[in-house]
Formats: C-alpha cells, sequence, structure tokens
C-alpha cells in the first residue's frame, strides 16, 4: 500500500536523526522529533534544522531541556501535532515510541510517567488515520515491558489493571508490582515561557507550507514481487529450469552461483567465462593447425 503523505513522530529522548536525514530534502515524509537537545547524544535535532529543497520545512524539531514532566509535555505535544495535522494532512502516522524518556531511564533525563507518554499516542490514535507504532529507546527494561504493555492495551482500546499478573519475571517489578510508575523530584528546566517560544517558532514555519503536497505526477513504482505473469513456466524443483527462463534472468558476473550445470542453462561466472574463452581459444587454435596441415 502507497500513502502520498505520510507523518513519523518521534517521542524518544534522543533526536530522530536518522529518520529526519532519510527524508530531509522531500515533502512526501514530515519528521516531527520531541527530544533532550544540548550536550546529549547525537548532539542534533536544533530548532533551525527544518529540512531542504523540497523539503524545507517539512522537518520539525522540538528541543527540550532536562525533566519535562507530564504535564508539559502534553501541552506542547497536542496544538504542535494538531498543527502539524492540519498543514500537512498526512494519509498515514509511524509513531515511534521510544521509551527513554520516562522518569527513572537510566540513560534519560525526563520525568514522563507511563499515562503520560501513553497520551501521545491515544492523541496520535484519536485522528483516525493508518498508524504504525514502533519501539525505540529505554533502558531501564522493566520500564520498557511496563510502557509498551500499556499503550498497546491504549492503541487497542483495551483496559489493563495496575496490578501485575504473576509470571516469571514478577521479581523484576518489585518492590511495588505495579504496572504505572510515578515520577521523580527532579527539576523540570522547561519553563512556560521556554516552551512556548519553541511552540510558536515551529507554528511560523508550519505557515510557511502554502498547502498539503497535491498527488504524485509520476507513476508509482511497481511492487518488488510481482505477481505471475502466466509467460513462465510454473518453478518445480524436480524440473530443471528452460533455457529460455534461464536467460531472462539477470545475474552480475562476479556473483559465484551453487549451480552444477555447465551447460547454456547454468548460471555462469566471471571463472566460467574465462574457462570457455579460453577453451575456445584452443579449438580455434587446432583448427588453424589442421587447416595448415591439409594446405
Amino acid at each position: 500500500r502507497y500513502h502520498q503523505r505520510v507523518l513519523y513522530i518521534d517521542i524518544d529522548i534522543h533526536h530522530g536523526d536518522g529518520v529526519e536525514e532519510a527524508f530531509y530534502t522531500t515533502d512526501r515524509v514530515m519528521t516531527v522529533s520531541f527530544h533532550k537537545y544540548g550536550e546529549y547524544f547525537p548532539g542534533t535535532g536544533d530548532l533551525r534544522d527544518i529540512g531542504a529543497g523540497k523539503g524545507k520545512y517539512y522537518a520539525v524539531n522540538y528541543p527540550l531541556r532536562d525533566g519535562i514532566d507530564d504535564e508539559s509535555y502534553e501541552a506542547i505535544f497536542k496544538p504542535v501535532i494538531s498543527k502539524v495535522m492540519e498543514t500537512f494532512q498526512p494519509s498515514a502516522v509511524v509513531l515511534q515510541c521510544g521509551s527513554d524518556s520516562l522518569s527513572g531511564d537510566r540513560l534519560g533525563c525526563f520525568n514522563l510517567t507511563i499515562k503520560g507518554h501513553a497520551k501521545c499516542v491515544e492523541f496520535v490514535k484519536s485522528f483516525n488515520l493508518p498508524m504504525l507504532m514502533l519501539g525505540g529507546g529505554g533502558y531501564t527494561i522493566r520500564n520498557v515491558a511496563r510502557c509498551w504493555t500499556y499503550e498497546t492495551a491504549v492503541a487497542l482500546d483495551t483496559e489493563i489493571p495496575n496490578e501485575l499478573p504473576y509470571n516469571d519475571y514478577f521479581e523484576y517489578f518489585g518492590p511495588d508490582f505495579k504496572l504505572h510508575i510515578s515520577p521523580s523530584n527532579m527539576t523540570n528546566q522547561n519553563t512556560n515561557e521556554y516552551l512556548e517560544k519553541i511552540k510558536q517558532r515551529l507554528f511560523e514555519n508550519l505557515r510557511m507550507l502554502p498547502h498539503a503536497p497535491g498527488v504524485q505526477m509520476q507513476p508509482i513504482p511497481e511492487d518488488a514481487v510481482q505477481e505471475d505473469s502466466g509467460d513462465e513456466e510454473e518453478d518445480d524443483p524436480e524440473k530443471r529450469i528452460s533455457i529460455r527462463n534461464s536467460n531472462k534472468r539477470i545475474s552480475c558476473d562476479e556473483e559465484f552461483s551453487d549451480s552444477e550445470d555447465e551447460g547454456e542453462g547454468g548460471r555462469k561466472n566471471v571463472a566460467n567465462f574465462k574457462k570457455a574463452k579460453r577453451v575456445k581459444a584452443e579449438e580455434e587454435k587446432e583448427e588453424e593447425e589442421k587447416k595448415g596441415e591439409q594446405q
């Protein structure tokens, strides 16, 4: 299935640099990343990184400071995503749910609870678009399991209890053995003024997009796996492939094959070619010698 416009949203604590770079010059994919910015891996995701060429303004970066909590995150996530949906009008969404933005993560520095993190899933789901949810970072493994279990339930509109059922790994979830976690007392360094300033800058960038991109004028490429046209013979493991069908197959001259066929139907490589060329040269030499003897 092909989609005209795809929205990629990244709520991992690290900047979604790989996906952004892959689509940095296209207007068919918009990337939106909420991440810790500053002296933090991978060091990219500045507010001014907005895309290039056709992709200018199709990269949206929300740089954040340490300690952001549920309330602040929700206050920026919902209006930004709403504006993106209104402006870009995607036909499908990919949501990367990295859980290293949770409170207590070994490598993270945010202060989100699982419920706060899952509100992003709930909000994106409310637009009723085809949505692919992905995992991501997360370095306190028991909380990764908690988070993705709960967010799967949110995606499926299923209620699950806070009490964890007994299982082989039950002891890892002590001492409370609950699904949800509590935030820490770390300071939220993201002031309302800072968050509002960044949000308004992003809105200004989004206003630079005149409208959602139109339908592609070039034809959509065919699938890599094509349906059988009926021209070729059905493959039968007990039957040798015909020379006609073998000739239709393209193979690199440098590649080697495990085929034992040395005739016209077998696959050849450079060694086969050199061998055949040498044999042909010897045959031509013998013919010339015979002609010389006859004369």
